[in-house]
């Protein structure tokens, strides 16, 4: 029976051959080719979910920032810090003729001790020049005073409409809280919301307590102008050409001084204390904003450019180290290295982009940094245009690093596009006789360049979307860099838009203007990818249509 039941069960096939020949209803009464097709469509659905919500995120929490941001200068229009700050202006400026002295005193004690004078001697030979520099200082001392009156005043008056709007605030969720309470409950806070009463704060009659002191501020001018006049007339004289020539300079900028101070109390006397800030105004604050001030007692400033120009500094220096070096490696793998050159050097480039750029932070703040600050030390290279530079971190230690991150990048596809050039061009051109390098200057480059050029571009959206190496690198100093010293440029500290959310996204609370003020760089992040990878799209469209 055993035997009979054997010959007559059916021979069973392997399971390859069976999901292959079973067309239909195998998994949830799906096709094999049905099954494929969903779980692809799923992938790509999930692409496009995961895009839509950093999306939507993104700019949800950015899309506050203009109205919080018209608010915070509304407040700063009303309490008269606005106005003060036309004053504070004039006496910074002011305080730099102090420090101008200074730096000619420096020089001109320097000279006397060279000379042979002792220190003694030489503060005697200096006493002079000590007591012209002194009136300098004083002249403004009236102006400083008016100053602090003022600030004074603006400051209690934004502390206060603070106050009031905390207790408004909270006076609110008690009101809130009133229907679903407890009459015991509900009793006890409607006591509390008696004594939560906002201060009514009737900014036009406080501030016209400051404005009170335009009369006072016109004289102090006119006293002051009068000062510098007779400073000009009789500013001290070093035995010195350089020395005589920057007291010149300064006399000028002296002379110059009280026409600058009386434009500023012309603006302040038309000042418009109840002119509305408009969202336009609210939102070219940020995107034309110098200044990126967080958490001060006087006003709060969230301005992108010193951020979006220390990006874009270290962009341009990262990629005119990678981009040469990119291609360069691109093109020896491709069209003249052997083939166990090609076994090492390819995995070796592209092994650079898996190492961590923190690791790589490390070697630049441990390593680099100091190796270039003390290279640009050395007697050898005072002709370098920047050196020496003092600071270890700064835009060129960073971007010596994000190049080494971005060379895997622009290396692979740029070799992928070079490979893409039909071998017959390679193949005429010998044929007629040019030799390789011609061949790989005049046909391979120029028929793979809209390849290279989106590598380039995607070069570019890897170092310009590069948080951590710029955060421990670059330094850190939120100011535009001072273009007007040329090459020198490169190896000022610098902050970028990538590095400030990464320090001051934990610190900040959720929903505040400092915290949306975040979502807008990332905002403005995004775009710039956006359009990076739009521009590279759009280049390997067209290599496409040219390779056929």
């Amino acid at each position: 029976m055993a035997e009979t039941a054997t010959a007559a069960r059916p021979t069973r096939l392997p399971t390859s051959e069976a999901l292959l020949r079973r067309q239909r209803g195998w998994f949830f009464g799906l096709s094999g080719d049905r099954v494929a097709k969903v779980v692809f469509q799923s992938n790509a659905a999930i692409s496009i979910l995961v895009l839509a919500l950093i999306t939507f995120t993104i700019f949800r929490d950015a899309v506050g920032f203009v109205p919080q941001n018209r608010q915070n200068l509304e407040i700063y229009r009303l309490a008269g810090l606005e106005f003060t700050d036309h004053l504070r202006r004039e006496v910074e400026d002011y305080s730099a003729f102090n420090r101008y002295l200074g730096a000619i005193r420096s020089d001109r004690f320097a000279q006397l001790q060279r000379s042979g004078l002792s220190i003694a001697a030489a503060q005697a030979q200096l006493a002079d020049f000590d007591a012209y520099a002194n009136r300098v200082a004083d002249a403004i001392s009236a102006h400083e005073t008016i100053l602090g009156t003022l600030t004074d005043t603006a400051t209690s008056l934004k502390e206060r409409q603070k106050v009031a709007q905390d207790t408004a605030h909270a006076r609110a969720d008690l009101e809130r809280a009133l229907p679903t309470a407890t009459p015991a409950h509900a009793a006890e806070l409607r006591r509390q919301i008696e004594t939560l009463v906002p201060e009514t704060i009737n900014f036009r009659t406080e501030v016209q307590a400051m404005k009170d002191q335009l009369p006072e501020m016109k004289t102090a001018n006119t006293a002051l102008a009068a000062t510098l006049a007779d400073l000009a007339a009789h500013a001290p004289r070093f035995s010195d050409a350089a020395l005589d020539a920057r007291l010149a300079h300064f006399t000028e900028l002296m002379q110059q001084f009280p026409a600058q101070l009386a434009a500023a109390t012309k603006r302040m006397e038309t000042w418009d204390q109840l002119k509305p800030v408009s969202f336009a105004e609210s939102l070219t604050a940020f995107a034309f904003g110098r200044d990126w001030i967080t958490a001060s007692f006087w006003q709060d400033w969230y301005g992108i450019l010193p951020l979006f120009f220390g990006s874009l500094l270290i962009s341009i220096i990262a990629l005119a180290i990678a981009i040469p070096l990119g291609i360069a490696a691109a093109v020896y793998v491709n069209q003249v290295a052997r083939p166990v050159e090609q076994r090492f050097i390819k995995p070796t480039i592209e092994f650079v982009s898996a190492i961590p750029s923190v690791v790589l932070g490390f070697f630049g703040i441990a390593v680099l940094g100091e190796s270039l600050r003390k290279l640009s030390q050395l007697p050898a290279l005072d002709w370098v245009p920047g050196f020496p530079f003092s600071e270890r971190l700064n835009a060129t230690t960073a971007a010596c690093l994000l190049a080494l991150m971005a060379v895997p990048t622009i290396f692979s596809l740029a070799e992928d596009a070079i490979n893409n050039v039909p071998r017959s061009f390679k193949e005429a051109s010998l044929a007629l006789g040019s030799t390789r390098l011609q061949t790989i200057v005049h046909i391979i480059i120029p028929s793979a360049l809209s390849g290279i050029m989106a590598a380039i571009l995607l070069g570019l959206g890897r170092v310009i979307g590069e948080t951590m190496v710029v955060l421990l690198c670059a330094g850190n100093r939120i100011q535009i860099p001072d273009f007007t010293a040329g090459i020198g440029t490169a190896f000022q500290p610098v902050h970028t838009m990538t590095g400030i959310i990464a320090q001051e996204m934990g610190e900040v609370v959720r929903g505040s203007l400092h915290y949306r003020a975040l979502f807008m760089v990332g905002v403005l992040l995004f775009l710039i990818s956006l359009l990076i990878n739009w521009l590279a799209q759009k280049i390997v469209r067209r290599y496409r249509i040219a390779a056929s």
